[in-house]
């Protein structure tokens, strides 16, 4: 059994001065290829399932993650399950209560579109709640680029801020904005790692990159060393999944059952999983 807390990724990721990758679900073919992809590359993962992905699925919340659950229990790596960027209060409270039943270990609540004390007074009052049901939190402070405009690109955290909130909050890690966007579909996105290193030598927690499916491999490798424990990737996965699909439905234009077209649209997303999490084992993928 491989399944494991979030906490316990992170604080290794911490203790050896690397990190740990994180990657969106969307579909089970996503959760498969991610542990797939893990596995290759001999290296643990997050499996994380986002607000916009549980509206997706009409709002129900064991389906997909009871799958994961039972896919991290599975692996031949260690797996554990994340809920990313839930910001409606009351889905992030049904969340914590069905936690334990269905694996989830960690939860993000972003209250990031709020100004700074509400941020902090709602992230602090939910973070009570959740480490009651013994999860692990992350919080983020200055929004994000690249989120249907609630986000503001070229927002930078600041680190006596983000010191003070982490403090305030009581929150396990943060994501911090600085430099990257969310649904970036290029890797030029240019990291700011002269804040990251300021952040992490203010911040008590361990720090969240977001948004980088648009970082390069030599950014990527460059924001870990700066101090970057946790690793959001999600756009790039759903590039590999629908280029696939695209390709062999365009060479067959009378296919009809979806498994010819997912079975290789979900090595696609495994082959990019063993890539990135190749860049914290330093073993080819």
């Amino acid at each position: 059994m491989t399944y494991v807390h979030t906490r316990a990724l992170v604080a290794a990721a911490a203790a050896s001065g690397s990190a740990v990758f994180a990657f969106n679900v969307i579909t089970l073919e996503h959760a498969e290829a991610i542990v797939t992809g893990a596995e290759r590359a001999g290296s643990p993962a997050i499996l994380q399932v986002s607000e916009n992905a549980v509206r997706f699925h009409g709002e129900r919340l064991a389906p997909l993650l009871t799958a994961c659950h039972q896919l991290a229990i599975d692996a031949a790596t260690p797996i554990a399950v994340h809920l990313d960027h839930f910001t409606d209060e009351a889905l992030i409270r049904r969340a914590i209560t069905l936690s334990r039943d269905v694996g989830v270990t960690s939860i993000m609540i972003d209250a990031a579109a709020l100004d700074y004390a509400d941020n902090e007074s709602t992230t602090a009052a939910l973070t009570a709640v959740a480490h009651d049901a013994g999860l692990w939190v992350e919080a983020e402070l200055g929004e994000i680029g690249g989120k249907d405009g609630a986000h503001a690109p070229g927002v930078r955290t600041d680190p006596d801020d983000a010191a003070a909130f982490a403090r305030a909050t009581r929150v396990d890690g943060l994501a911090v904005a600085v430099g990257s966007s969310h649904a970036m579909t290029s890797r030029d996105a240019v990291i700011d790692l002269d804040l990251v290193e300021r952040l992490a030598a203010a911040v008590p927690v361990p720090l969240v990159l977001h948004g980088s499916s648009g970082v390069s491999d030599a950014l990527i490798r460059a924001a870990i060393g700066a101090g970057i424990r946790k690793v959001n990737v999600g756009t790039a996965l759903n590039l590999a999944f629908t280029s696939e699909v695209r390709r062999f439905l365009d060479g067959d234009a009378s296919a009809s059952d979806p498994r010819t077209y997912l079975d290789g649209a979900r090595d696609a997303i495994a082959d990019r999983v063993a890539h990135l999490c190749s860049l914290v084992t330093d073993q080819p993928a």
